[in-house]
Parts: structure tokens; sequence; C-alpha cells
């Protein structure tokens, strides 16, 4: 960005990082990090294509988040929430966790989830609503576990192994973070291919 030029924000006024990168030869990506927009473009980019790509990108993230937040109304909302961690409990923990609260936060950063066992409150980041369902379960029941055994010993990993989806969620969640971590796209559908259909 040049001295004296004005900071790139989206519509709602988040910053926004434009990456530029000698690898990446034929693909465009955009993704959230830490508050900030990423577009990640080709370093060949010109001037002209950089604006036009970041453009293009921005407006799909408003689209995917306009999206996600059509989803949390349909059914991702603490009440939906609360009432699934009733469900998860009987199933798997014979009912035992009964949870004073449990709610979507966006203050969560480096956790997926979080449990206060002395208050009897569980806390799940919003970066999970637009994820498979067996993901958000598995997050879900981990925190209720908490709230019966607070450290993971093999008392507390004892108490998930009868849900069928822990190693794989487990799996999907590390992978999630490993890309975020590098400023990959976390979701595929992020990357697109500036030669195909969505250059015109």
């Amino acid at each position: 960005m040049a001295a004296g030029s004005v900071p790139l924000t989206t519509a709602d006024g988040a910053p926004v990082e434009v990456r530029r990168s000698a690898r990446r030869r034929r693909t465009v990506a955009a993704f959230w990090e830490n508050g900030t927009a990423v577009v990640a473009i080709p370093a060949h980019f010109s001037g002209a294509q950089e604006r036009e790509w970041v453009d293009r990108m921005l407006e799909k993230l408003r689209r995917q988040e306009t999206k996600r937040r059509a989803g949390a109304a349909k059914g991702r909302t603490d009440a939906a929430l609360a009432a699934r961690a009733a469900e998860l409990s009987a199933t798997y923990l014979g009912g035992k966790a009964v949870p004073a609260s449990v709610r979507w936060v966006t203050n969560q950063n480096s956790r997926w989830g979080s449990a206060t066992p002395s208050e009897g409150t569980i806390r799940l980041s919003h970066k999970l609503q637009p994820m498979p369902q067996w993901v958000i379960d598995y997050v879900l029941l981990h925190e209720l576990a908490h709230l019966l055994v607070a450290a993971h010993n093999a008392a507390f990993w004892r108490l998930l192994a009868a849900y069928p989806e822990t190693e794989r969620a487990k799996a999907f969640l590390e992978g999630v973070s490993f890309a975020t971590a590098r400023g990959l796209p976390a979701d595929a559908e992020d990357d697109v291919d500036v030669d195909g259909p969505a250059s015109g």
C-alpha cells in the first residue's frame, strides 16, 4: 500500500489485507483472520487486477457472512444450542452434565469452546457455526464432559469414547487450525481460479 493511501476496509468497516504470493499462480482466496478480511492474490497481478479481485472476493465474503447469519437464524441460536446440549448429555453422558447456560460467543479466537464447571456455563465460538453438525456436536460434548471432569485425563476421554465422531471431529478441527495459522483458506470454496468462470 502506498504511503498516504487510505487503508482498505470492508463495507462494515473491518480491515482488509491484500497478500501477494509468488507461489500463487492462478487462484485468488479470501478468508477471515483475527477480524481482518485477507485477500490472497498472485504476485504478478497488476494494480487493476488487484482492485478487481479484491472487490470480487470481498463481495464473496459478504455473501458467505449473510449465508452464515441466515443459518444461525434457522437453528444455530443459543436456544437451539442449549437444546442440543441436553440431547447430547442424555445420549452420551447419562444426562449427568446439566449446564446452567450454553451460548455462542464471538470473543473466542484461540479456542473452539470453553466451560466453567464451577458456574456450569458453556461457550462455543461462533466460528463453528458454518461447520458440519457432527463437529459442533463434538465440541459441545467436549465442553459438557468438562462439567463432569475438569482435566483432560483418562476419565475425561472415557466420557467422549461413546461419541462415534470424536476422532474425525478432532482431525477436522486440527486441519482448520493448521490452515488458518498458515494463512490458508480454511474453506476450499474461498479459493477461486482466476482463469475460471469467475474471471468473466
